[in-house]
């Protein structure tokens, strides 16, 4: 990776922000991107846009359904092919946030969407298919995307054609959406995969770790969860050459380290990653990893209680233990680095902590929407209960509006919502001064809206809090 340029470089695209003030001045989103899907496979997943402008008459409201041509492909994670972080590399300063690459994490193809001419209506304009993938990459089932200085990097949970060889990254072309080849050019230990992250700045990459496609495409095997042998570690790398340099351990009894999310001050060499349960008593938790001397430690700053419950309102995986656990799979830190969102999925609880002490994040607001047993109601349906729960996050760029989906991953909501998940997207207005939530009573695009598929990762128009690292302060 070549060093930032100088501070007069520019990109043609004004979403292309030199620093996190830059983006959190910007103009607020008008549209939210959000993928859906079926299933049963009974018909194409979709991309839904849908409208997040206060000021319109379709607020709230879904404006274009862009269906995939094929079936099963079980969109998840997605992301731009370029945001802030090509003003790291001079070949990329004129780079357009133009594209939307969404993989098909069961299917392991990726679909290549043009926003232009216009971006109510995105069109499928290339599909980069499951043997490219495999005979360039070595890799399937991507999961998750970042558009980086020198590509775009897709983390991948299998090896070639599915199979349970290391997961790990593909680089992208920033133009072309090639698969060139693989990341990594030294490995280490490392073996399981989920997200990808870096410090720019430091020239400093940090992977995840969840599982290989037999851990995870059926759901969760509580044989594997029992023996502790899903994912409890982080990596961290050399950004430029993908050589590995360290493992960190978070200790066994922490299953699935799933989301990272570094900070977004280019100088800072911290960030936090979530965790889904504890074996020792079923709490999820979020941990801080950050520079000590020569390399990365980490420490636990989050703890997440599981909550009493009748079993007899549990899901039968639940049952055993009379008990809801959070469940914490999707974490947000707002572009100022002062705000971070947790959702814990299980009880249908997100949380909203004040960061600006990383090592001692203060709890100062939470909503419960949807959860295993309580079903917490929308306020413009009081009388329903939502199904599913809070599950996805994403936070705008000045850290004002928060938005809330409710599918997790097909095999995992048939095993703690075995009456089906009827699909939503919630908005919540945040206090950035002092902390707190609302929901807003006017924005509720569910079930119809949808017709049907379960929605999962939303992006924002513009950009938003998980979608950009930036060069400047």
């Amino acid at each position: 990776m070549t060093s930032p340029p100088h501070a007069e470089s520019r990109s043609a695209d004004p979403t292309i922000y030199r620093s996190p003030a830059d983006a959190i001045a910007a103009p607020p989103e008008e549209l939210a991107y959000l993928v859906g899907f079926d299933r049963a496979a009974h018909r194409p997943d979709a991309l839904f846009t849908v409208c997040t402008d206060p000021a319109s008459t379709s607020y709230g409201q879904v404006l274009s359904v862009t269906e995939m041509p094929n079936l099963g492909d079980e969109l998840h994670h997605f992301g731009w092919n370029a945001c802030s972080s090509a003003l790291a590399h001079a070949g990329h300063q004129h780079a357009e946030r133009r594209y939307l690459l969404i993989p098909g994490l069961r299917s392991s193809r990726l679909y290549v969407l043009d926003t232009r001419p216009d971006p109510t209506h995105p069109r499928l304009v290339k599909i980069v298919e499951p043997a490219e993938l495999a005979e360039r990459a070595g890799y399937s089932r991507p999961h998750t995307l970042h558009c980086g200085p020198d590509g775009v990097f897709l983390s991948c949970l299998g090896g070639a054609d599915g199979n349970d060889g290391p997961g790990g990254v593909a680089l992208l072309d920033h133009t072309t959406f090639e698969v060139l080849r693989a990341w990594e050019t030294r490995r280490g230990p490392q073996r399981l995969a989920y997200d990808v992250w870096w410090h720019l700045r430091h020239g400093v990459a940090v992977t995840s770790e969840w599982g290989t496609p037999s851990m995870v495409e059926d759901g969760l095997d509580p044989q594997l969860l029992l023996g502790r042998a899903y994912g409890h570690a982080l990596h961290f790398w050399d950004l430029a050459s993908g050589r590995h340099r360290q493992r960190v351990d978070l200790g066994d009894e922490h299953q699935m380290v799933l989301e990272l999310r570094p900070a977004h001050d280019p100088e800072a060499d911290w960030g936090f990653a979530s965790v889904v349960v504890s074996l020792v008593d079923l709490s999820a938790s979020v941990w801080l990893w950050h520079r000590d001397g020569d390399a990365f430690s980490v420490r636990k700053v989050i703890t997440v209680p599981a909550e009493p419950a009748d079993p007899e309102r549990l899901p039968p995986v639940l049952r055993p233990f009379g008990a809801v656990p959070p469940l914490v799979t999707d974490i947000d830190l707002s572009v100022d680095d002062r705000w971070l969102y947790v959702s814990a999925w299980g009880t249908g609880e997100l949380i909203q902590y004040d960061v600006t002490d990383p090592f001692e994040p203060r709890r100062t607001d939470s909503v419960r929407l949807g959860g295993i047993v309580d079903g917490g109601a929308h306020p413009s349906a009081p009388e329903t209960p939502l199904t599913g729960g809070a599950q996805m996050v994403e936070v705008s760029r000045d850290g004002r509006r928060v938005y809330l989906t409710n599918s997790l991953y097909g095999s995992w909501d048939d095993q703690f919502h075995p009456d089906g998940i009827d699909p939503w997207m919630v908005k919540l207005d945040a206090d950035t001064d002092r902390g707190g939530l609302r929901v807003d009573q006017n924005f509720f695009p569910h079930d119809g809206d949808f017709a049907g598929r379960r929605v999962h990762q939303t992006r924002l128009a513009g950009g938003d809090a998980s979608s950009d690292s930036y060069c400047y302060r």
